[in-house]
């Protein structure tokens, strides 16, 4: 049979289904099979607001996004150009998502009576029959009677059959778009090796997913996308926690610190415990606490005890722990306080993203508590950002927050391995004895950072009391005078101030250095500014881009920056946080553009923001 081959510069795919469909796993395996042909990418999973919703329902429909393209890319794209739609409530939840004259593969066995019963569609109302969907190209395929054939032979219940119709899915899509099953079934046999009939049959249902393909006439048409024009390099697909975690453990390694990670599991931050709890080897040591506050009070011991110190949460775990930060403050010791935001406040939203924790991080704690704050931009990004807060905390002897979040941590794009020489390095400095002329060991006695000596518990003289009770300058002693006190809190503030002259100075992302609009972002934004911003300089305009990785404090030139441009257009996927910051500092009248939907902002509704700032469209 003969068919053509169309070359494609981009595609944006969405699978969706219900939370029990292996949507998840079809993305991530169409991802990884994505990375190994040097294709550029961005994935967005879209996680079900419900975690154990009715299957069929609207709340239970789980998405996964992912654009893969020979060009770079820095979003998972605005709409897709191919949904696949396992039940009638994912065709709903995503339909509003697709191009005009996209394509739609649809299960029919997920639009029966039942399902579209469940998916509110009025009775007796088809999607697939009705004739709505003319403006798009529909492939209707019975993927669950398929999967059952393919499986006819093997001895499992039709429960278990049924759970392997996203392989025959995934290998339909290995068909139409040119590629190889072998890492997948490489993936299949290492994930099933102890369940033989479960990695058979989801073998055997990839490879009927891939010969329907080859064999029906219903599809004409195959599709290849480029290798992408990247640096030279080994790469892999990561996400955003997977590289946090190898940032942390490259730290470790540098600095000669072995690596403490105590955390509470929280949505969606607990794959870091998962991915460092591999890592024994290097010397990692993780402990799954039975609350926050016992999670970040065991960091806080690793650190005093001469460890890198390490805590993982999300928003309303971050706030339990909040006294116990305050304590890290006054110690004034390494500590890294992993945030992954999510939509809040309280429970919230634990699958959605949000960047709403950047006030909590500022200000979230009793008294005067400042901490530096930095923030990664892409999955990728994570570990440079990570590596970074380290070095700062413990040359600063300081904690850190770090902000991440969903959309980030889940996200993948494909990560260029570092080599260990070309990473800065960490300087661990210990107080092993006292000083010439030092009778007794002075704990907050401080160097020209302001950073005070690290002593290790048990060396011999070199005692000091901790605790949370003011202490006394230089001494350490508990002190209740009122101009202790003040000095104290100057102190720690100045030392984290001081920060900002050991790190570089803020440059642009892109366009020129003065002009009518920057746009200034921070955390996850990163790949909708960059894209919106790029389309309006190919327009001519004076817009430039600049995005933060050091969020407290600021580099030190970012003021003098900022006003070199007529407008500043801060967007965020909160209710406007770092632009109060940023008016407060800079006395600079920015606007926000601000998105609270538990979805990332996007290119195109950016570029309306932009073209209505530079008064209409051009």
């Amino acid at each position: 049979m003969g068919r053509k081959q169309e070359i494609l510069q981009d595609v944006v795919i969405k699978f969706a289904g219900d939370s029990g469909d292996g949507m998840q796993l079809t993305g991530s395996q169409f991802t990884n099979n994505t990375a190994l042909l040097g294709i550029d990418l961005a994935t967005f999973p879209d996680f079900p607001a419900e975690i154990r919703a009715p299957q069929g329902t609207l709340p239970g429909v789980s998405g996964f996004q992912l654009r893969f393209s020979s060009d770079r890319v820095f979003t998972p794209g605005d709409a897709c150009d191919v949904l696949v739609a396992m039940n009638a409530a994912a065709l709903k939840v995503n339909l509003k998502a697709l191009k005009r004259g996209g394509k739609i593969i649809a299960n029919t066995d997920g639009f029966d009576a039942k399902n579209l019963r469940l998916a509110n569609y009025p009775e007796g109302i088809n999607p697939l029959e009705d004739g709505s969907l003319t403006n798009y190209e529909v492939f209707k395929m019975d993927v669950t009677k398929m999967t059952r054939e393919a499986l006819k032979d093997v001895t499992l219940g039709m429960k278990e059959k049924d759970r392997a119709k996203n392989m025959f899915v995934l290998g339909f899509l290995y068909w139409m778009y040119g590629r190889e099953m072998e890492n997948t079934i490489n993936f299949i046999k290492e994930k099933f090796s102890k369940k033989p009939d479960i990695m058979n049959s989801n073998i055997a249902v990839l490879q009927a997913g891939y010969n329907y393909g080859d064999t029906t006439e219903t599809f004409t048409t195959t599709y290849s996308v480029e290798r992408a024009k990247m640096e030279p390099g080994s790469y892999r697909s990561i996400m955003g926690n997977q590289a946090l975690s190898l940032g942390l453990i490259a730290a470790s390694q540098k600095s000669g610190l072995s690596l403490f990670l105590g955390s509470y599991p929280i949505t969606p931050a607990s794959d870091i415990l998962h991915d460092l709890s591999k890592y024994k080897n290097f010397g990692v040591r993780t402990f799954q606490a039975e609350d926050e506050i016992a999670a970040i009070t065991s960091a806080i011991g690793a650190s005093y005890g001469g460890a890198l110190g390490i805590t993982t949460s999300s928003g309303p775990g971050i706030a339990l722990k909040g006294e116990a930060m305050g304590l890290a403050v006054m110690l004034e010791i390494p500590l890294l306080v992993i945030n992954i935001q999510r939509g809040g406040p309280s429970t919230g939203l634990p699958t959605k993203t949000e960047q709403s924790d950047l006030m909590q991080a500022y200000y979230g704690r009793n008294g005067e508590c400042p901490m530096p704050i930095l923030s990664a931009s892409t999955p990728a990004d994570c570990f440079d950002a990570i590596y970074e807060a380290v070095r700062i905390s413990i040359q600063h002897m300081t904690p850190v927050i770090f902000l991440s979040d969903g959309y980030i941590a889940n996200g993948a794009e494909p990560w260029r391995y570092p080599q260990s020489k070309d990473l800065p390095a960490i300087e661990v400095k210990f107080k092993t004895a006292l000083d010439e002329g030092e009778e007794k060991y002075k704990p907050y006695a401080r160097d020209q950072k302001l950073a005070r000596p690290w002593a290790v518990p048990g060396t011999a003289g070199l005692e000091h009391r901790i605790g949370g009770l003011e202490k006394q300058n230089i001494t350490g002693n508990v002190n209740y005078e009122p101009e202790n006190h003040q000095l104290m809190v100057k102190l720690r503030q100045e030392k984290v101030d001081k920060i900002a002259e050991y790190i570089p100075e803020q440059k642009l992302d892109s366009g020129p250095e003065k002009g009518k609009i920057l746009v200034l972002g921070w955390g996850s934004t990163y790949g909708a500014i960059k894209s919106a911003v790029a389309e309006l300089q190919a327009r001519g305009e004076a817009v430039s881009h600049a995005h933060l990785r050091y969020v407290r404090p600021f580099p030190r030139n970012l003021g003098a920056l900022i006003k070199n441009f007529d407008q500043v257009l801060i967007p965020e996927i909160n209710n406007g946080q770092l632009i109060k910051i940023i008016r407060d500092i800079y006395l600079v009248d920015a606007k926000g553009y601000n998105k609270i939907m538990g979805v990332p902002i996007t290119k195109t509704e950016l570029v309306h923001c932009l073209e209505e700032m530079l008064g209409g469209k051009n």
